[in-house]
């Protein structure tokens, strides 16, 4: 099995590899790992998962941070998403999780870390206030959400293939994202430094906020680095041999 692990952030592809991969790139990190940099977005994440599976893979992973909706989802809990509901908050066939791998990844991670295991939510932009996501959680019930994951999972639908999520909470619902980080994003998704330099000079009370961000976002990463170290025993289950589900 070659495992394919989507991924949109370079600070996301750090908890996997030291490699530098470029946007809409494959690389595999050892024999049976393949990281898929696609950058953010649902476009994106699909066109580089069937890169993947040109390359290779035989089973797809979304990897990365998520914005908590649910405030039991705390900075650095992690989210093995059950099930996913697009934009329109619809349940699809085509976005479905290998239930039995994911099962596996919970009884493997929840002794070490916080997991949460309820749905979520396909976002088309990022979600920036506290508010919103409040108001996204009482219209769906889902705990977090993400730009990637349903395009991932579609991907994985078409070509028959098993599929889990993988996501730490790096916003939680509680939490307004500082103005600096929206006007600091260009077409593609990325914070750009210098526009995030530049604006906080002109709004220094924004720092506080950036910092609070920062430290949430260390506590998703320190998160993903742990599962990180899991990743072969992760990825070695065959949600399709019954022997692997006793």
């Amino acid at each position: 099995m070659i495992t394919g692990l989507v991924v949109a952030l370079p600070e996301e592809i750090n908890t996997l590899t030291a490699k530098k991969i470029a946007k809409g790139e494959c690389c595999f990190i050892t024999d049976k790992l393949l990281v898929a940099y696609s950058g953010a977005g649902s476009n994106n994440a699909r066109a580089t998962a069937k890169r993947a599976l040109a390359l290779g893979a035989t089973q797809l992973i979304s990897w990365g941070c998520a914005a908590g909706l649910s405030d039991k989802a705390k900075p650095g809990d992690l989210i093995l998403a059950m099930s996913l509901l697009d934009a329109e908050y619809r349940r699809n066939e085509a976005f479905t999780v290998t239930g039995a791998w994911q099962s596996h990844c919970k009884k493997l991670l929840e002794n070490t870390l916080t997991v949460h295991t309820g749905p979520l939510l396909e976002s088309s932009n990022i979600v920036s206030k506290s508010s919103e996501k409040k108001q996204l959680f009482k219209q769906t019930g889902a705990i977090a959400l993400d730009m990637e994951t349903i395009a991932v999972a579609t991907v994985a639908k078409q070509n028959a293939i098993p599929f889990i999520v993988i996501r730490a909470i790096a916003d939680p619902v509680s939490m307004n994202l500082p103005d600096a980080i929206s006007h600091a994003l260009n077409a593609q998704g990325d914070v750009e430094l210098i526009k995030l330099l530049q604006f906080l000079m002109l709004h220094p009370w924004e720092l506080p906020g950036l910092i609070k961000l920062g430290l949430h976002f260390n506590a998703a990463i320190k998160t993903l680095k742990t599962v990180a170290a899991m990743l072969d025993t992760i990825t070695a289950f065959d949600p399709i041999d019954p022997a692997t589900l006793e």
